[in-house]
């Protein structure tokens, strides 16, 4: 993959992921408004503490996903590869895409494994893309 075809592609998986933040936030948003509406508990714990724990993960979850867009930005804007930080951070939402689309087939549908493939696919292209720089060898192991 050439330079010209990593930056656009890096803008698009940084728009997902950020497209993807804010909707993760809001679906614990509503899951949390139905689990204080309803009063549920889930093997005796407060309603309460289970509302507070669904608005908890929803802002991590969003938080993580926003700051691998942030990642995704730097490196379309630079065309450069992230560094050791942002590459792990990549290759970790990589990995939890990859298991969010198992469960999400049984949970879901195809359709939400689909996009996690999908969303996956584009992660695994950038790291790949940015890996190592045209003209440049790898460096020989120690």
């Amino acid at each position: 993959m050439g330079a010209v075809g990593r930056r656009p592609l890096a803008w698009v998986a940084a728009i997902v992921l950020l497209l993807e933040g804010v909707g993760a936030v809001l679906l614990n948003g509503v899951l949390a408004t139905v689990v204080g509406n309803q009063r549920m508990s889930l093997a005796g714990v407060d309603p309460g503490s289970m509302v507070a724990g669904t608005w908890a993960m929803g802002g991590i979850l969003g938080l993580y996903l926003v700051l691998c867009a942030a990642v995704l930005v730097r490196t379309a804007l630079k065309d450069r590869a992230p560094g050791l930080v942002g590459r792990i951070a990549l290759i970790t939402c990589a990995v939890t895409h990859g298991v969010l689309a198992t469960l999400a087939v049984g949970l879901v549908g195809w359709d939400a494994f689909a996009f996690m493939m999908v969303v996956v696919g584009l992660l695994v292209l950038i790291l790949l893309g940015y890996g190592t720089e045209p003209g440049r060898r790898p460096a020989a192991p120690a």
